[in-house]
């Protein structure tokens, strides 16, 4: 007899903890299926990466009661935000100018907000977990769907999600396209210590040849982050330390006195994915299965928050009023409240890499010229600062000030 449940979740990465997250006071059964061992899932160790959460992804971890989990003396402000082009004296600045509101975002490591994921699915009764283990196929049965392990066992369940990665193997096998974009480029980032503070301001520098981000810590530490070509890597890789700090002091002009490595050398090939549908019969994509972003606008990690609440708030919706929680309407309309946002950031994201990325001579020029268009046009900063922010402010705002300084 096959083990029945109403929602089974494919991946226990931070959009599949969510989502189990939301479920937790529900009335129904969930499993979530990960191939990982539980060590690995219940105490995550630092990676490199940090997360820069925006307001609205700070909401949702409150309203998963997560947030409260998070170590906080790890949580760092972002005030400010910088862009700068090669060597260009042009740059883009963008800051709050709502005195409530304490920061553009807040930068937190990646482990901790999974290892607080975890803490919050674990004692979940209605939840099980099972972990070393993997999905061979998933079939659809009309009333319901058979998850298919690798082992052969077989559970049922009304609805499942996919959240297994932006090489999702789920995916495929349900039949569902994806777009991929590989950018031929390694992102290296690590910790270091420097002598100046960064005072809560993110940078981010267009450099020729390379991109080098710095994302600001708590206290005279920031996360650094190194985006060369693939070919290029394993020799930044290789280098010392005292090569490694030398360089990156260089890099960043001296800015921030010196710089030391005070952590590990991580790498990640950086390749995009955009689902060309987030559903099918019974089955949806969340996280980087649905949409794997460049971290250039740093909004990967805010657009699987944003893509799980929709879903779980779609599910609860359902279940509240007696409704099939797998239905093909609750589906189609979790994917258009989600797919064309998703959408306009991802190919909007290629763009900007394509555009601060290509160092031709021509293409400088117009590099620099986008800057000092943006900086200048105060609604483009504005939308984009909203956007981070959720500020309740009026939206028509930036065009009401442009439009007094016209002469006529």
């Amino acid at each position: 007899m096959q083990t029945a449940y109403d929602i089974v979740i494919i991946g226990a990465g931070p959009a599949g903890l969510s989502f189990a997250s939301a479920m937790i006071n529900e009335k129904i059964k969930v499993l979530l299926v990960e191939k990982s061992s539980l060590e690995s899932l219940s105490t995550p160790q630092p990676d490199g990466r940090e997360i820069a959460l925006t307001h609205l992804s700070l909401k949702i971890l409150k309203k998963l009661g997560v947030w409260d989990l998070v170590d906080q003396t790890e949580v760092s402000l972002l005030k400010e935000a910088k862009v700068f082009d090669g060597d260009s004296p042009s740059l883009l600045n963008f800051k709050s100018d709502n005195s409530s509101i304490e920061a553009l975002g807040y930068l937190v490591p990646n482990y901790q907000i999974r290892k607080a994921l975890y803490q919050r699915v674990s004692d979940a009764k209605n939840i099980d977990i099972i972990t070393d283990s993997a999905i061979d196929d998933v079939q659809y049965k009309n009333e319901y769907s058979e998850v298919v392990f690798s082992d052969e066992r077989v559970v049922k369940a009304k609805l499942v999600i996919a959240a297994d990665s932006r090489f999702s193997s789920i995916r495929r096998k349900v039949g569902i396209p994806a777009l991929m974009k590989d950018f031929s480029k390694v992102m290296i980032v690590t910790k270091m210590t420097h002598e100046k503070s960064h005072e809560n301001i993110a940078l981010e520098c267009f450099d020729y040849g390379q991109t080098l981000a710095l994302l600001p810590m708590v206290g005279n530490t920031s996360s650094v982050v190194l985006t060369v070509k693939t070919n290029q890597s394993d020799e930044i890789l290789a280098m010392s330390d005292k090569s490694f700090n030398e360089k990156i002091t260089k890099d960043f002009r001296g800015s921030l006195g010196q710089m030391t490595q005070d952590g590990t050398r991580y790498s990640y090939p950086l390749i995009g994915v955009h689902a060309q549908t987030f559903i099918t019969d019974r089955f949806a994509l969340i996280g980087d299965a649905a949409v794997g972003m460049h971290p250039v606008t740093a909004h990967g990690f805010n657009l699987g928050l944003r893509g799980q609440d929709i879903l779980t708030t779609l599910v609860k919706e359902a279940l509240e009023h007696g409704q099939d929680i797998g239905s093909k309407p609750l589906l189609k309309l979790f994917e258009k409240k989600h797919i064309n946002l998703t959408r306009l950031m991802f190919f909007g994201t290629n763009g900007v890499v394509a555009l601060f990325t290509n160092d031709a001579p021509v293409i400088k020029q117009v590099r620099k010229f986008v800057l000092k268009f943006a900086e200048h046009f105060p609604p483009i900063k504005y939308l984009i600062s909203n956007h981070l922010t959720e500020a309740k402010t009026n939206p028509l705002e930036p065009f009401e000030k442009l439009l007094k300084k016209l002469p006529f």
